[in-house]
């Protein structure tokens, strides 16, 4: 019975510990360390450019890898973040990677409340905190527009529509002012009800295959303005 207790103490020891170390990383930083690690660094004249995001940026490699292909841009999203977690691994995922050009996609998992209550200023300020960080490291930054959404599948009833054309505003606003390129997926996408159509999103949220495409134009041309600037 004693050599019980001490085996039953010895599995909940190890249990808790797991559970402390997944815990703490709470932004995901392993997420793309090892991926982070064998990237070479950028060849002489290459334009490389991060995508910042959730899982809209993710979804957009994983749904349309062609797109990707063949260019010097580097996806670092992770499903359901929100700023408050991209702007603690933005440094590892982004400045490290030595980019000329950032886009950041994100807000609409505040708005949701993934990481808990966060209102538009708070989303704002980490928004803001990115694209310091990006200036201070002579990144050209691009902020791009929080998709539509009419609803949330995972958290219903939020209303977050007039709430992402407040934060947009806000978006473009801040990148008039600091001379940042502002990409407005949001007024190419948004259908009368200010949230995306099924043709777009299956559940609202996440692009189809032909939301990407009406993307891709958009951020290829984001990209050369930056570039030029």
């Amino acid at each position: 019975m004693k050599n019980f207790k001490f085996l039953l103490m010895g599995i909940l020891a190890t249990f808790l510990s797991q559970h402390t170390v997944l815990a703490q990383d709470w932004a995901n930083l392993k997420m793309f360390q090892e991926a982070n690690g064998s990237l070479e660094a950028p060849k002489e004249n290459e334009d490389r450019v991060v995508f910042m995001g959730n899982s809209i940026t993710i979804g957009w490699l994983n749904s349309r890898p062609e797109f990707f292909e063949g260019k010097p841009y580097v996806n670092r999203g992770i499903s359901g973040q929100t700023t408050p977690q991209m702007l603690i691994r933005f440094r590892q995922d982004v400045v490290d990677l030595h980019p000329k050009v950032v886009i950041i996609l994100a807000g609409t998992n505040d708005i949701a409340g993934n990481t808990g209550p966060s209102t538009l200023g708070m989303i704002m300020d980490n928004i803001k905190g990115m694209a310091e960080i990006a200036h201070a490291n002579d990144i050209k930054v691009v902020l791009s527009s929080t998709l539509p959404a009419y609803d949330y599948p995972w958290k219903p009833g939020l209303e977050p529509a007039g709430k992402i054309v407040a934060l947009n505003k806000m978006i473009k606003a801040y990148a008039d002012e600091k001379g940042h390129i502002y990409l407005d997926y949001f007024s190419q996408m948004a259908d009368e009800r200010n949230g995306l159509p099924k043709k777009y999103a299956d559940d609202d949220v996440h692009p189809t295959v032909e939301g990407y495409k009406v993307m891709e134009p958009l951020v290829e041309e984001a990209i050369e303005k930056a570039l030029k600037k």
